[in-house]
């Protein structure tokens, strides 16, 4: 199958694509600039196009000519300040309607089509990990108002064209803020990283390569919707931080109460470190035949992370 993956250059699409390649399709990667020999896309052909522009997605998806497509487009920064969550996504939320629209409309009548989308955008008032007949998060802090109604625009044009909304949990993997050199563990080490409200938001994750392998099982899959694709164990924040604290030698977050929390990180800040709602994978592993190579975070961040204490402390 030829498969043509937008946002073949980011964090996901750079484990993607090999990924794809090694399952034996055709891969062509759509990229805003032809990416440089480091990229590590080898045997991937790659078309440029700007999927905010119409005219010129349509030249790449017809050059492409694709059996399927895999829509991946993100322009999320490196590092995030919540206070300004709004405006560091305004592109990532035209990407995820814009772009998303215009991709559909260039690949029209082609067999697959498939999107990434949000698992830990669920409303947080509900018992235990949320199944994807869950509803997404009905009145979330204003800054994140933005973001979740592009959510909702990309599943529903996704839907629409017969195609496959992945919810993704919290990406961690290579070139990731969990990343040895990512923005997430520098805050880890520098102290910046309470737990607020006791750590009360349960995450879940997905990384990067179980992503990669979802979408190689969902390309030989008819299902449409929306499927969570996360690892086994959910966990409320206050076990996985200071575990991931110890493993790369940091101190141990200390505590703070939401009212401080909210001057430095806003509302979404605190809503993110204390409401968020973990996910359920059952319908993705059963639908998909699917299950993730790191059934638990402990083990993925271990296999990251796992030699940076010794490696600080020598």
């Amino acid at each position: 199958m030829r498969v043509l993956v937008a946002g073949a250059t980011g964090v996901i699409g750079r484990q993607l694509c090999p990924a794809l390649v090694a399952a034996g399709h055709d891969v062509v990667g759509l990229a805003r600039s032809a990416p440089g020999a480091d990229a590590g896309l080898a045997g991937v052909r790659i078309v440029v196009g700007d999927a905010l522009d119409r005219s010129s997605i349509q030249r790449a998806v017809d050059e492409a000519a694709p059996d399927a497509v895999v829509n991946m487009l993100t322009a999320i920064p490196p590092e995030i300040d919540p206070k300004r969550l709004a405006e560091q996504f305004t592109l990532t939320n035209r990407l995820r309607t814009e772009g998303t629209r215009n991709l559909i409309a260039a690949a029209g009548g082609v067999e697959r089509m498939i999107a990434q989308g949000l698992a830990y955008a669920y409303d947080p008032h509900g018992d235990g990990p949320a199944n994807e007949d869950a509803p997404l998060w009905r009145k979330p802090p204003k800054p994140f108002v933005p973001v979740l109604a592009a959510l909702r625009e990309l599943e529903q044009s996704t839907r629409d064209a017969g195609g496959l909304v992945l919810r993704l949990g919290h990406v961690y993997g290579p070139g990731t803020i969990y990343a040895p050199d990512g923005s997430l563990l520098r805050q880890v080490r520098a102290g910046k990283m309470p737990l607020v409200s006791g750590g009360a938001a349960t995450f879940s994750f997905s990384h990067t390569v179980d992503i990669a392998s979802a979408v190689v099982a969902a390309l030989d899959s008819d299902e449409a919707g929306v499927l969570n694709v996360v690892d086994d164990e959910p966990a409320r924040m206050s076990e996985w931080l200071p575990f991931l604290a110890r493993l790369i030698g940091a101190p141990q977050p200390k505590t703070a109460p939401a009212f401080l929390a909210r001057l430095a990180v806003g509302s979404w800040g605190v809503a993110f470190m204390s409401q968020l709602r973990g996910a359920d994978n059952t319908r993705a592993k059963n639908a998909l035949d699917w299950k993730p190579r790191y059934a638990s975070w402990r083990a993925g961040f271990a296999t990251e992370l796992g030699g940076l204490a010794a490696a600080d402390a020598s």
